[in-house]
This record gives C-alpha cells, structure tokens and sequence, in this order.
C-alpha cells in the first residue's frame, strides 16, 4: 500500500508545511502544525464549494479520477475476516488505479476518529469505513461530506448520520437467520429430543450489526421458545444479558463458564449454543471441553481458518461463510462506476439508520457444514501449510 507522502520543515516554533495530494497543494501557516488541509475544488460546472448552510452531496462531490485517494479505516486486526480486509482492499484499490491509504484502529472509537480526520487533511476523495461503533462516527463524517468526500461502510453499518452514501455488507439479518438454521441443523442431525436447552450469545453492543445477527436470529428462535419447543437455560434472552463487549472471545469464554457453574451444576450442559462468531464459539466450546462435558452443538461466523478444521474434524457443528474476496469485489464495483459518473450505482435495498435510508449493496452468506465443507475448502484449496494444518488436513 503506497502511503500519502509530506513534504515537511519545521524549524524551531515556525512551521511550514507543504502536501501535494491528488494535485491539491495545501500550505500551511506558522500557528498550525505540520499536516495538509486543504478543501477540494468544485468539479467544472459543479458551482460552488459546500458551506455549512449547502452540506456536500454525492453530486457535488463529481466523479473520481485515477489515482485520487481512497482512505480506509478498518475497526481492528482481531478477527481473521478482519484481517484480510486490512491485507486485501488496499492492494485491490491500487490495481484499480487509486491510491490508497489503510488504517487499523485497534477496536478504538477514537482512534478510528483521528484516522479519519487525517483522511479528510489528506484530500481523500472517498472514505471506506468499518466502524468500531457505527454510532460514534457521526460528527466526523460530517466534516467528510463537508468537503465532499464520499463515505461507504465496509461489511457494518454506520447508524444516526445522513454523511454516509452506502454500505457494502453481508445481509446482517439474513447472516443471523443463517446463524440460527445452523444451530437447528445441528440439533435434528444430533437427534436431540425436544425440548431443547440452549445458551444465547451475541457480538458487542457497539456494532450495529450485532443486533441484525441477534435479530435474524431470533425471528427463527423466539417461536420455538413460545411454543416450548426451546428453552433457554439461564433464562437470558434479551440483547443486552448476552451481548459479548468488544466481540471478546475471552468474555465469551468467561461467561460461558459462568453459566455453567450457576446453571447446569446438577446436569449435562446445554444441547446447543446460539454463537455470534467462530471465534465466541471456539471460546465456548472451550468451556465446555475444560468441564468434561459433552460438546454441545454450536455454530460460528466468517469461516476462520481454525473452526474449518474444527467443522471437519466434528467439534464445531457449522459457520456462516462469508469470505473477504467477494466483500473486497463489490467494494470496488461500487466505487469504479464513479470514475465515469456522478452517481453511485443503484442498491439492492436500503436500511433505515436512525436519520436516514441509507443504500445496502448486499452479498449472501452461506451456511459450511462438515456435511459441505469440502466443496468449499477443499484441502487441495489451501493456500499454503499454515492454512492446510489449520483446516485439518493433515
């Protein structure tokens, strides 16, 4: 990844500044630091700059042009689906003939803030998002569609802002709903009798996505529960008992252990375990493993690398794949149209984020079982003996 490069003196108190970003050059004065700021220029026959009374619009903003900037912020390297979207969308957007800068906040909001802030100095005609906390980014990108950037989320949505022109995700109610099936998959295949005795997790409160998965998942769940057919051990059944801060596997892990020793001191441990992610359901499964209890029946999502070969060796029933290639192409497919046009092309729906309907360009998930997994990570698809020995295919 090429990043932005400064020209820099600074002597003593004076500071000046020059930064030549995408042919915009920015001096600064003795009282500001060192650093570019600069306000784009309008397009031709675009009118005026954007005040605070006239905010920029995607059509203010004009088409791109090759090798304008492309910043992205992405929430932290602490999944591997995470990971390979730092890894990937950067090289991706470079062979696409933009520049590109990526960033790691560190699952910190406000790190994530000061990201994005020097995206905006550094003349970034377009900024990519995958927010710690889609509600705290909002004053931020304001500033950003005040200088005509356009914003798109990355794989999570970006709520209570009008300052966000799309977002480029799997269906996060269809991924929970996925989620779910799984689970009840696992359990006929299991020959479980009902009732059931499952466990709920859920991701972070912070990530708006968290409450689509929960959601999707429980469109499926809370009928089974009504009628009997489900019960729920700890009795814990709302968002907020069973959300996992941070997506912590350790909290997960934490809380599972937790749960057994107050609720399944006299018995075996629940059947099935409604998780959030493949790493929460490693955590689980963990948990469970270190009590000397049967394994119980869990899911997982984003096909990491180690619960693949936990599925083909049996310990983890399924996850929902929803692999970074695909994710990374409809990012670029969303973006490239604006090399030529003024105008993003159209969504496959729109989702409402507390001020505004804001465009979803979707991708389906797919549920991986050891009854399927090989016509999606075969072992002779492995990329190299790292990925092979985690897959289990030794």
């Amino acid at each position: 990844m090429r990043q932005m490069n400064y020209r820099l003196v600074c002597v003593g108190a004076l500071v000046a500044a020059v930064a030549v970003v995408g042919g915009c050059v920015a001096p600064r004065s003795a009282e500001e630091s060192c650093g570019c700021m600069c306000t784009p220029e309008p397009a031709p026959d675009q009118g005026s700059p954007p005040t605070e009374d006239s905010p920029a619009t995607l059509e203010q903003a004009g088409a791109l042009q090759p090798g304008d900037l492309v910043g992205v912020s992405m929430p932290w390297k602490g999944t591997q689906s995470w990971t390979e979207g730092i890894e990937k969308l950067g090289p991706a957007l470079e062979a696409a003939g933009f520049q590109a800068v990526v960033n790691d906040a560190g699952n910190d909001s406000g790190k994530q803030v000061k990201q994005i802030e020097a995206m905006i100095a550094q003349c970034a005609k377009v900024i990519v998002v995958g927010a710690v906390d889609g509600t705290q980014l909002g004053d931020v990108l304001d500033r950003a569609k005040d200088q005509g950037v356009i914003v798109l989320g990355y794989d999570r949505t970006i709520d209570d802002t009008k300052s966000v022109d799309g977002v480029v995700q799997y269906g996060g109610y269809t991924t929970g709903v996925m989620e779910a099936q799984a689970l009840v998959m696992g359990l006929e295949e299991k020959g479980v009798p009902k009732p059931w005795t499952i466990e709920l997790f859920a991701g972070a409160p912070s990530d708006p996505d968290a409450v689509f998965f929960f959601d999707g998942a429980m469109s499926l769940l809370q009928p089974m529960i009504d009628a009997g057919d489900v019960t729920v051990g700890s009795g814990e059944v709302e968002f907020a008992d069973v959300a996992t801060g941070g997506w912590s596997n350790e909290k997960a892990r934490t809380r599972m252990e937790e749960l057994l020793t107050s609720t399944y001191t006299d018995g075996p441990g629940p059947v099935g375990v409604l998780a959030p992610s493949d790493g929460i359901s490693r955590a689980i499964l963990t948990a469970c493993a270190d009590r000397g209890l049967d394994l119980p029946v869990v899911g997982g999502l984003n096909a990491e690398d180690i619960s693949i070969g936990w599925i083909r060796t049996g310990k983890q029933y399924a996850t929902v794949s929803r692999p970074t290639d695909p994710l990374v192409g409809r990012t670029l497919d969303v973006l490239n149209p604006l090399l030529t046009s003024q105008d993003l092309p159209g969504p496959d729906f729109t989702v409402e984020n507390g001020v505004k309907e804001v465009p979803i360009y979707s991708l389906d998930p797919t549920i991986v079982t050891k009854a399927n997994i090989n016509d999606f990570f075969p072992c002779d698809a492995a990329a190299d003996a790292e990925q092979a020995t985690n897959w289990m295919c030794d």
